[in-house]
């Protein structure tokens, strides 16, 4: 009986279009932010900052840029990590030849480039789809691998072909800590999580979404598919670009383009999959998945062997929880295809109806 709208009357437009409609919800948000920005800051440990929370709250952002373009525009992507290598490597250069450039600034203007290079990549969408487009973005992870390994100057000119940054700061405050860089990626996620919810929820959003359902259709409608598929690549490379420069600059320090292989494009795509097709949200709970699910078998299962009498080797203990991840990955596939923010918003519309049967 706690979720329930009885009595939230929407006198205005304005609150009608809110982002969340029911007092429960904001309130529910409000809460998990308090403990996102305070609580998790003051209480978790270090291992926990730089080996879970930074990784995850990164591939969200990245499985966000990437859920605009496949699952609100329906054009399939299989070069996310291309895109994401182009915004590390862009803003690096950015740091480095510019004197003085604010790292705020640079980790944008990565983003900027990764949405030229997926704006480019992003073309041949105007003439193919499906399978052969996933084949035309497959191009682009290649490409750059290519680039990236043979052109010195991307990496100024560094003879082992990997990078490194240091004495990352914001407006004077350092950026060093691991707390500090939980809370910048934090911030970061938040803001573009607002940004792309409101922006799939204006005409353009609509645009999009017209266009994955019956792009003819949408063409007789008036919608451009020519603007409307151009804008889904550029602002899917935009985010995921931000995303790769705060992989590059925050969490790994120093990377080669091996940090950005075909099996991060895949392992964003599984994300964008399992957590929900179309959905904010789903982005959210697909990285946690992805990220946290093995992280905590890995934990789980020699303290559940020790309960019954039981010692696991390490490669035993890797192996098997490789096979619980992948037989849960197909659990769920086949229990909800939509996703985990499907199953999440039937559970709160069954609660919204609760105790009554109907």
């Amino acid at each position: 009986m706690f979720y329930r709208e009885n009595g939230q009357f929407k006198t205005s437009y304005s609150a009608d279009q809110q982002i969340f409609p029911i007092l429960q919800d904001r309130i529910a948000i409000g809460l998990l932010l308090v403990l996102a920005f305070v609580v998790v800051p003051l209480f978790g440990s270090e291992y926990y900052f730089r080996a879970v929370l930074i990784p995850f709250l990164i591939l969200a952002l990245a499985a966000l840029g990437l859920n605009i373009l496949v699952g609100y525009c329906g054009q399939i992507s299989l070069g996310t990590g291309a895109f994401m290598a182009v915004g590390a490597y862009a803003a690096y250069n950015f740091q480095v030849r510019i004197e003085g450039m604010p790292l705020l600034v640079s980790l944008l203007m990565g983003g900027v480039c990764a949405t030229v290079v997926g704006v480019l990549f992003g073309i041949p969408s105007l003439r193919i789809k499906g399978l052969y487009l996933a084949v035309a973005t497959l191009a682009a992870q290649f490409f750059v691998d290519w680039a990236f390994l043979r052109i010195s100057w991307f990496t100024n000119n560094s003879s082992s072909g990997s990078v490194s940054v240091a004495g990352l700061n914001v407006f004077g405050l350092p950026i060093e800590t691991p707390v500090s860089k939980y809370l910048f990626c934090l911030s970061f996620l938040v803001v573009f999580a607002l940004l792309a919810k409101n922006l799939v929820r204006s005409h353009i959003g609509r645009e999009w979404m017209a266009i994955r359902d019956m792009d003819v259709a949408a063409a007789v409608i008036g919608i451009r598919p020519v603007h409307a598929k151009l804008t889904a690549f550029a602002v899917s490379s935009f985010i995921v670009g931000v995303a790769g420069a705060l992989w590059g600059f925050v969490y790994l320090g120093s990377w080669e383009p091996a940090a950005f292989s075909i099996d991060r494009s895949f392992q964003l795509l599984f994300m964008v999959i399992i957590g929900g097709l179309g959905s904010i949200m789903g982005s959210i709970f697909g990285a946690a998945f992805i990220v946290l699910l093995p992280i905590l078998l890995d934990q789980l299962l020699p303290a559940m062997g020790s309960m019954v009498g039981l010692s696991f080797d390490t490669a035993i203990v890797s192996h098997v929880v490789f096979m619980i991840f992948g037989a849960l990955i197909v659990f769920f596939l086949i229990v909800e295809p939509h996703g985990i923010a499907r199953l999440w918003s039937t559970a709160k519309e069954k609660l919204r109806l609760w105790p009554f049967p109907h």
